[in-house]
């Protein structure tokens, strides 16, 4: 069976340069309007980036637990895709993750207030530190730290087939079951929206196993500017 890091593998053999994640900010606030795309390779360097951090900063492998209080965004996908290259459970959604090893979170106070250790994450494509982090925080920067970490990532150890890869709405799925046969034509281009972090990290999964990619929406669009993006993007399903 299939697993995150194989997925991910296997978009780098077929073609790294092909956008795998296009990322579209309708919220209101001030990364409204924001277009961000990710090849497959920019995507596995992002990975890579925050595995590292977790194996050498935080000490995680199998049988740790990651849980991400973020958002469906594009920051959100390569760090759960970052906890599965080193063999923890992501945990979204609900209370049953208050007791994880780590808290990656865009919540400034939820990040000073974690009874452990903690990422402070900055949704701006752009952001170079965290505009909320202060100078005895205890929680890393995420604008300011992931780039110092290597580029290139190998896992101390691989988690069993049958370990809990993901834990969301009160369901668990384990890594050899976490990657989904939709049944999705090869090279398709999927549409995501909604507020389900966990619905959109396993059809993100599935695309990608379709050698396929998806188009992300952070926000409403009324039936013309869906339609525009649609077809502007090449959009073959929408979920």
């Amino acid at each position: 069976m299939p697993t995150p890091s194989s997925v991910l593998a296997s978009v780098l053999r077929s073609d790294p340069a092909r956008p795998r994640i296009t990322f579209y900010e309708d919220t209101p606030g001030p990364t409204r309007g924001e277009r961000i795309e990710l090849s497959g390779k920019v995507l596995a360097n992002w990975v890579n980036k925050a595995a590292n951090a977790l194996q050498d900063e935080f000490d995680l492998g199998p049988g740790a637990t990651v849980r991400l209080d973020l958002p469906p965004h594009w920051r959100s996908i390569y760090w759960a895709m970052a906890a599965w290259s080193v063999g923890a459970t992501v945990v979204v959604g609900g209370d049953d993750g208050d007791d994880a090893d780590l808290l990656v979170t865009d919540d400034p106070a939820a990040a000073e207030d974690a009874p452990g250790a903690a990422v402070l994450v900055t949704l701006a494509a752009l952001a170079r530190r965290s505009p909320d982090a202060s100078p005895d925080a205890t929680a890393m920067d995420e604008a300011r730290e992931l780039s110092t970490y290597g580029d290139q990532f190998t896992a101390w150890d691989e988690p069993d087939e049958d370990a809990p890869a993901l834990r969301s709405a009160g369901a668990e799925a384990a890594y050899g079951a976490v990657v989904e046969d939709r049944g999705w034509e090869r090279g398709v281009r999927v549409h995501l929206s909604g507020g389900d972090l966990g619905r959109v990290l396993t059809a993100a999964l599935s695309a990608w196993a379709a050698d396929g990619s998806v188009v992300l929406t952070r926000g409403e669009l009324d039936d013309e500017a869906r339609s525009h993006r649609v077809a502007t993007e090449g959009i073959t399903l929408q979920e």
